[in-house]
């Protein structure tokens, strides 16, 4: 389980093709932390440690992941936001999160507030839904969503998130991996029966 508060940033350094599996080597400040086997949330995305060699270590995307993700878009040189699991004594800084993607949106609105920045998505039609003040994750980032449309929302991103995470690389047009707030799923899902 996760947080959404992201630890840092990880660098692409390869991509290799097998089969229908992307495998990916990142270069990161925490990689002497993990070890073989630990789940790390790249993009919000919820992967494994299979190899660690210095300052880098290696995870597998499988072509499940390569459908529902933007990860199948990265290439040497992107930056991933990277968080470890939640320590079982740790604090809930951002929401609870999963690290299973639901679905991706494009980012059609970036403003620069002059000390802020405010975010626009669309997203696909589905059963997953946003609500005013309720929490999403944007490529593995804890956020609040305002001006929450069908299929459509904002969040508003302060100076420390821009320059910590790939906010600041972000472009209009791009994807982005979303996770719905766990909770809410629940809830509809119930209201649903």
């Amino acid at each position: 389980m996760f947080t959404g508060i992201i630890e840092t940033l990880g660098k692409v350094v390869a991509v290799q093709s097998a089969a229908s599996n992307l495998t990916f080597t990142i270069e990161s400040e925490i990689t002497q932390e993990l070890k073989i086997d630990q789940s790390v949330a790249h993009n919000g995305v919820c992967l494994t440690v299979t190899a660690i060699e210095a300052n880098q270590y290696r995870v597998t995307a499988i072509d499940e992941t390569l459908k529902k993700t933007n990860l199948g878009q990265l290439t040497v040189g992107s930056l991933l936001n990277l968080e470890r699991c939640m320590p079982a004594n740790g604090r809930f800084d951002g929401h609870i999160v999963q690290g299973h993607i639901d679905q991706t949106a494009i980012c059609t609105q970036i403003e620069d507030q002059h000390g802020s920045w405010i975010f626009g998505f669309n997203y696909e039609g589905n059963n997953n839904i946003t609500v005013e003040k309720g929490s999403i994750t944007i490529n593995g980032v804890s956020l609040t969503v305002f001006n929450s449309t069908e299929n459509n929302f904002s969040v508003a991103i302060i100076p420390y998130t821009w320059e910590h995470t790939n906010f600041h690389q972000l472009k209009i047009g791009d994807t982005v991996n979303l996770e719905f707030d766990i909770i809410g799923k629940y809830v509809q899902r119930i209201l649903k029966r």
